[in-house]
């Protein structure tokens, strides 16, 4: 069977002219801000990719071959076609420009979250942050094919083939029209909510809301009564406030300010949120944000 070649991506080309001309993968790693085994894994695929191997490695370095001899020449061509300089190499290679792809499964309004993307917006401004809203599965699905850069997500479970970590929890609020009995609580417990009528949406995190309510119901011995609504989370906060029904919700969308509402903490009820992202994923943008929210979680433990 014939093996079906790769497209050559940019980045191959770049690393491999910066090794050719620093004399080896640690200097062009140094010089473009990367990681040596980033150098090393994107040069290894490209060869991998020719069918013949560029360098020779050593010790003190790497020195082409008479294939990488022949073939630096064009490299160095579609480098310059490209227009790319070596600068905005090591500027994506230090997180300074590029573009970082992120699955969200939670509100912006405040907490953890909002903190983080504004923090990271405030000293990387120059990487475009592109935010994709849908459910824990889709997402990780898209991080294992490297279409996603990291989501964030519910829960604190292993993902096969992922690397997961917990950053933060919210607590879990019910959401009641103001006219509702139990707007008059501080807070509520799942007994108070026992035999109430529920509505979720029909688009993420509806699905997720609507299990929840089920496994937290069932441990009183009742089967809750949940209706399906298509309509986003700010609609759905606007049939609650007309009385269609009660929700829940993270503690995080609580700053969302929707008239003739009120939000009461469930009594014991705390959500736990972690971040999953691929270990084969060499973005060094995503690699800053996941620092960040490393330095961050440690100031302010989950």
């Amino acid at each position: 069977m014939v093996k079906t070649r790769r497209p050559i991506e940019f980045l191959h080309l770049r690393y491999f002219v910066a090794a050719a001309e620093q004399g080896g993968f640690r200097k062009a790693a140094r010089a473009l801000g990367v990681q040596v085994s980033t150098i090393s894994r994107r040069i290894g695929d490209l060869e991998d990719n020719l069918g013949a191997s560029l360098f020779h490695r050593h010790t003190a370095g790497a020195r082409l071959t008479y294939a990488g001899q022949r073939f630096l020449p064009r490299a160095r061509e579609i480098d310059r076609q490209i227009g790319v300089s070596g600068d905005d190499i090591a500027m994506i290679g230090r997180a300074e420009i590029g573009v970082v792809r992120i699955g969200i499964f939670s509100s912006l309004s405040s907490g953890f979250l909002s903190d983080l993307l504004r923090q990271y917006d405030q000293s990387h401004a120059a990487v475009q942050m592109e935010l994709i809203d849908g459910n824990p599965v889709d997402h990780v699905s898209a991080i294992r094919e490297l279409e996603l850069d990291i989501a964030f997500v519910t829960g604190t479970r292993d993902w096969p083939d992922c690397d997961s970590e917990h950053f933060w929890s919210e607590r879990v609020f019910a959401v009641l029209p103001q006219t509702h009995p139990l707007s008059s609580k501080t807070a509520v417990t799942w007994h108070d909510l026992a035999g109430e009528m529920f509505i979720v949406s029909d688009v993420p995190p509806g699905q997720e809301i609507h299990d929840y309510l089920v496994q937290r119901l069932a441990r009183l011995g009742h089967h809750p009564d949940i209706q399906s609504q298509q309509v986003d989370r700010h609609n759905l906060f606007s049939l609650v406030a007309i009385g269609r029904g009660l929700t829940v919700t993270s503690e995080a969308t609580i700053a969302t300010q929707v008239p003739d509402i009120c939000y009461r903490p469930i009594k014991g009820e705390v959500l736990p949120f972690s971040a999953v992202w691929s270990p084969k994923n060499d973005n060094p943008a995503l690699r800053r944000l996941i620092s960040l929210a490393k330095t961050m979680a440690r100031a302010s433990p989950p």
